[in-house]
């Protein structure tokens, strides 16, 4: 089934998808268990964003274990539906992807969740190396795979920062590995068909993991 992934688009639409996959996909407000959850860890009371800015997503996914896994994920109402339609479409390529949990259950690290290569979307937090706001905490911005898509930027000294520390030897990019976005591939297409921007196109660093949404 991997071919699938370097399939058009529209060859993809053509391909049958069954009802019992629909089932599992959702988007709602955020659940009174979930913004518990949250509380202290992905959300800090801010000026910026509330919870009725905010969507609980579940979706399927597929890793290389054929199998199907449930994800969850909390975004913002924007960019919720664009986020379903996509996932609908990389279950259906076999696209894979490791997991996608709260990243409230990596205590809103992101460095834990990145190592555990955790595919996520909002957490009020700032960039790396910043004061300024990320695009997660507008809930406008999602990770995928990231250990394998890692964020690279420099030092001023000239040396090079890889996060997650743990993924230097996923920081060439002319190699192949499980997990790896490339630009073309059908993660890539889809996201830039629903108007997100890619980390991995960025002049003066990369973020391979990373897809942003820009809200006209």
């Amino acid at each position: 089934m991997k071919w699938l992934r370097f399939l058009p688009f529209y060859l993809l639409t053509l391909l049958p998808f069954s009802a019992s996959a629909q089932e599992g996909f959702s988007s709602q407000p955020v659940p009174d268990a979930v913004w518990q959850k949250m509380q202290g860890k992905t959300y800090v009371a801010n000026p910026h964003i509330q919870r009725a800015d905010l969507r609980y997503l579940r979706v399927l996914h597929w890793d290389y274990d054929e199998q199907t896994h449930q994800g969850e994920l909390v975004c913002n109402k924007l960019i919720a539906d664009k986020l379903l339609a996509i996932f609908r479409e990389l279950y259906r390529a076999h696209y894979p992807i490791q997991r996608i949990r709260l990243a409230d259950e990596y205590d809103a690290n992101d460095e834990l969740q990145m190592r555990d290569n955790n595919t996520s979307c909002f957490c009020y937090r700032t960039v790396s190396g910043t004061q300024h706001l990320s695009y997660h905490a507008r809930g406008l911005a999602i990770d995928v795979n990231p250990l394998y898509n890692p964020y690279i930027r420099y030092a001023k000294d000239g040396s090079q920062i890889i996060e997650p520390a743990t993924a230097r030897a996923y920081a060439d990019r002319s190699k192949q590995y499980r997990y790896k976005i490339v630009k073309g591939d059908l993660l890539h297409r889809l996201f830039l068909k629903h108007g997100f921007t890619w980390g991995g196109a960025w002049r003066t660093m990369k973020d391979y993991q990373h897809f942003e949404y820009h809200a006209k």
